[in-house]
């Protein structure tokens, strides 16, 4: 960790430390951010479910992002998340500096993300990270400093488990609307799916036209879903253009990973989004990554292939699609472009 802590309250009033500015060309341009056109709301408690594939299908075609209403998932059960995931960041620098770790093959982890930029040089990103599995969950909340080791084992374990239905609910609708069998991406994943969970800290920040949260990505996995503190701070790119994604009440960011769009040969997308700061207070988040284990096999799915729409990218394992990952670290990655056919 730096001498400069990310959770020093007092950091807004201060200059923005050397180590999170970003060169002009890689800086977020926030003037240019529209937040007049957004992702698509969804509620899942429509009673025409086949308006709701429909809206889904839309918002996965053009956007490969949307917020769902109404999905089921007990207020409570969120609230108690993100009070358990604020209490660890809000621990002691002496106590988080236990959980942190360069070392990405560790299953739980405080780390920070950073941008390879000219000159060899590495700029961190504003804000903090906490990675873990989801299950078991004991293999992570002993290594946890006691006075949140209860806390944060019975709220992740509660919510672990209204989000996995969550999840295969989605996945589901996703499918239909690919017009494939509903547990058709299910059974791709086998019984072992690789299950991740990432919680998010943004502290106010003293200069946010200067650095961002997270670089601009993609995420690797299947689907990713995001339940976000009341401030906003995550934006998609749609057109060429950076949009604002609203923090909406009780309502869950679905964003789908690289791949999903391997899978549906293109036809769903992964676009780039990235995490922006604010001078004003700190921002919460907490994403849950469904995704293939290392052994899984991924490719367009043979009933989306036709003389029309011939394969858009080649088979591989997701072993090979995570070392290509890793190894292009601290750029802005494209990693399934490595793996697309020639036309």
């Amino acid at each position: 960790m730096n001498s400069f802590e990310l959770g020093d309250e007092s950091a807004p009033f201060f200059p923005l430390p050397p180590q999170f500015i970003l060169p002009k060309d890689k800086r977020p341009q926030l003037s240019e951010v529209t937040s007049l056109d957004s992702i698509p709301i969804i509620d899942l408690s429509d009673p025409s479910s086949s308006l709701v594939v429909q809206k889904i299908s839309r918002a996965c075609e053009e956007y490969g992002f949307f917020q769902i209403v109404n999905h089921g998932v007990p207020e409570q059960v969120c609230n108690k998340m993100m009070t358990a995931i604020t209490d660890l960041f809000n621990l002691p620098p002496e106590k988080r500096k236990e959980l942190y770790t360069t070392d990405h093959t560790k299953n739980t982890k405080l780390y920070n993300y950073y941008l390879h930029v000219e000159g060899g040089e590495k700029v961190k990103m504003w804000s903090e990270c906490f990675s873990h599995s989801w299950y078991p969950i004991e293999d992570v909340i002993h290594l946890l400093p006691q006075e949140i080791r209860t806390q944060y084992g019975e709220a992740f374990s509660e919510y672990a488990r209204e989000i996995g239905s969550l999840v295969r609910r989605v996945i589901g609708l996703v499918a239909i609307g690919l017009g494939i069998e509903e547990d058709c991406l299910v059974k791709i994943f086998g019984d072992e799916p690789r299950l991740r969970a990432q919680a998010n800290l943004y502290p106010a920040c003293p200069d946010p036209e200067l650095t961002l949260g997270l670089p601009v990505h993609t995420d690797i996995n299947l689907l990713t879903v995001v339940l976000q503190s009341q401030v906003s701070g995550l934006q998609v790119i749609k057109d060429g253009k950076w949009i604002a994604v609203p923090a909406i009440p009780n309502a869950f960011v679905i964003n789908l990973g690289d791949q999903m769009q391997v899978l549906s040969n293109g036809r769903f997308k992964s676009v780039h989004h990235r995490a922006v700061t604010n001078k004003y207070g700190p921002r919460v988040s907490m994403a849950m990554f469904y995704g293939p284990n290392l052994e899984t096999m991924i490719g367009p799915i043979k009933e989306l292939i036709d003389e029309e729409h011939p394969p858009r990218y080649r088979s591989y394992r997701f072993s090979e699609f995570l070392e290509e990952f890793y190894n292009q670290e601290g750029s802005r990655r494209m990693v399934k472009e490595v793996f697309e056919l020639p036309n």
